[in-house]
């Protein structure tokens, strides 16, 4: 028990030691919290004022840096100005790019130092220095010498060489700030304008080039055509007409790859302008080209008819051309389908007035004793030998004309024409070549019975049915000739000449085989066999001197000879048995006074009046 009591005083002493020295502890951190806050107290404003000086170090250097940034950006900018005032050099248009793009960017992020309205301004002159460099590259591509008209056709290309110079500042021009792409940026209506300049100048240049390159042909067609065959000439205008269009092709493939706004209706509106002078040179040659068919359709039927067809066979492709102008040029006139439609007017005319010129041939005036082939004649065979290398053209119109309006003016009902066309296809030109035809054989006949002594008439009408005939029905220069003649047509023709050899054995030779003729009230009268004798013979002669005066069928050797024959087996016979009969009677004690020549020596002289 002592032992536990001394234990617990021990242990009390102790506590109170603690206690004790747990006091002092306290004593001594007040008095260090006292001198720690007197500590503060005293550094506090020097705390204060390095905090400040150390802003004002910042400041300091960022100012600094700004200072050099702004030294190093106005160098930038008057070495940019420079070169942007310089314009483009040769080999150098990635630099002056790269140039108006820092400028752009600048402009873009909108630097609070940087004078918008004057960088603005030289980005608009930077976009006006590269459109002259792009309208001096295209002006140098877009000239040169042509070949001569006549020489070769010339295809407007551009360059190959210049590409690699324009195609990089195109290709720039595009990324140029537009109000459509960069609506805030200054600069942008006015570059929008300098690109459609220089747009329309590309238009122009090119659409005048081409004109330049295809006009010398054109020109040439039009002062060819008083000369050439109308056909060939028809034929050379569609060349060049084809030889346009194919310009057209490639001249709007390289609008589309050159032009600096490549919007489908800026490049369509440009095309318009392009297309502009391009389409007055077709009008001009065409104009011209018609004029001259209206001088003399008659003579320049066929022109029309071969111009007509080229025409009418390529205006699918000139449709789809003129539907790529933009709608500023939907107004403007059709300049190809007009002259189609003119053309269509004057072949309309023309199927009527051939026929009517065939009918005033009938009028003619000339010698009455001429017996060759009057002009009517050929140039009705040359145009109808003509038709099947226009055959589309002479379908289209006569359908559009109507079946049967060709004879317009002859006071009869004619047909309306079958529209649809369900008739086979060259019916309606059988039809036309058939009035054709009989038109040529009734203004023959009449011509051989008004204006000719009727033997010479009969030897030309014969002379030119024949020809007629031959050319047309037995030896055609084309079968295509021979498939244009319907059998009423062939039947035609082999009847008039029918006709035609009757009259002129009827008014040739039947005065002088009438001569030779028994008379079965004339039993023995010696007298009148001496009178028909003389008779004869007289008009033996005036057969021999007329048909040496005027030859017949010369220009057909086998049909001559077959009209030979026939006269010598109509006279030899029938002379040769009168003169042995009045021979048997004694009608004369000197029968060659009377009988001045033989049945051999007429049929040699009969023979002699054929040979050529």
């Amino acid at each position: 028990m002592d032992d536990e009591t001394a234990e617990i005083e021990l242990l009390q002493q102790n506590l109170n030691k603690t206690r004790q020295i747990s006091k002092r502890m306290t004593t001594i951190l007040d008095s260090f919290d006292t001198r720690l806050a007197k500590l503060e107290k005293s550094i506090l404003p020097l705390y204060t004022a390095t905090q400040v000086l150390n802003k004002r170090r910042d400041n300091i250097d960022k100012t600094l840096a700004r200072i050099e940034d702004l030294s190093s950006n106005q160098q930038d900018i008057a070495a940019d100005e420079s070169l942007i005032l310089r314009g483009p050099q040769p080999g150098q248009i990635g630099v002056y790019r790269d140039a108006l793009e820092r400028l752009n960017t600048s402009i873009a992020f909108n630097a609070a130092d940087l004078d918008i309205v004057a960088t603005a301004r030289l980005v608009e002159t930077g976009a006006k220095k590269l459109t002259q460099l792009y309208t001096k590259v295209v002006a140098e591509g877009s000239s040169g010498t042509t070949p001569a008209p006549g020489s070769g056709f010339m295809i407007s290309s551009f360059p190959s060489s210049l590409l690699p110079t324009l195609s990089p500042v195109v290709q720039f021009l595009r990324t140029l700030p537009l109000p459509s792409t960069h609506p805030s940026h200054p600069a942008a209506p006015a570059i929008l304008s300098t690109l459609k300049e220089a747009q329309k100048g590309y238009a122009d240049m090119r659409g005048n080039w081409s004109v330049k390159c295809l006009e010398g042909q054109g020109k040439r067609l039009v002062v060819r055509a008083d000369t050439v065959d109308a056909l060939e000439t028809g034929r050379e205008f569609r060349e060049w007409v084809e030889l346009m269009l194919g310009t057209t092709e490639e001249e709007y493939k390289l609008l589309i790859e050159l032009s600096p706004l490549s919007s489908p209706q800026m490049v369509a509106s440009s095309f318009g302008t392009l297309m502009a002078p391009i389409l007055s040179l077709f009008n001009q040659v065409l104009t011209q080209l018609i004029a001259l068919i209206k001088k003399s359709l008659y003579k320049y039927n066929f022109l029309a008819l071969s111009a007509y067809e080229g025409l009418l066979s390529l205006q699918g492709h000139w449709d789809d051309i003129l539907a790529r102008r933009g709608s500023d040029h939907l107004a403007d006139k059709n300049e190809p389908k007009d002259g189609l439609q003119s053309l269509r007017g004057l072949c309309l005319r023309s199927f009527p007035e051939f026929l009517a010129d065939i009918k005033m041939g009938a009028m003619e005036r000339g010698l009455d004793t001429n017996v060759k082939l009057i002009s009517f004649t050929t140039s009705t065979i040359a145009y109808i030998e003509k038709i099947p290398q226009v055959q589309s053209a002479v379908e289209s119109a006569l359908y559009a004309l109507g079946d049967g309006n060709w004879k317009m003016g002859e006071g009869i009902q004619v047909g309306k024409g079958n529209k649809d066309g369900s008739d086979d296809d060259s019916s309606i030109t059988e039809h036309f070549i058939h009035d054709v035809v009989t038109t040529t054989i009734s203004s023959l006949t009449t011509l051989s019975r008004t204006q000719r002594r009727p033997p010479f008439g009969s030897v030309f009408l014969l002379n030119n049915i024949s020809y007629l005939r031959h050319n047309l029905l037995l030896q055609p220069q084309s079968e295509s000739t021979l498939l244009l003649l319907s059998p009423q047509t062939s039947e035609a023709l082999n009847s008039a000449f029918r006709t035609a050899k009757a009259g002129y054995f009827d008014l040739n030779f039947s005065p002088l085989m009438q001569t030779i003729t028994d008379d079965p009230k004339d039993k023995s009268n010696k007298a009148a066999a001496k009178e028909k004798f003389t008779k004869f013979f007289e008009l033996f002669e005036e057969v021999v001197e007329r048909h040496r005066f005027a030859p017949v069928l010369e220009d057909d050797p086998r049909a001559r000879a077959e009209v030979r024959e026939e006269i010598v087996m109509l006279v030899v016979p029938s002379f040769q048995r009168f003169t042995q009969k009045q021979k048997d009677k004694e009608f004369s004690k000197n029968p060659q006074k009377y009988i001045k020549r033989n049945p051999e020596d007429v049929e040699n002289e009969l023979r002699s009046l054929f040979k050529r």
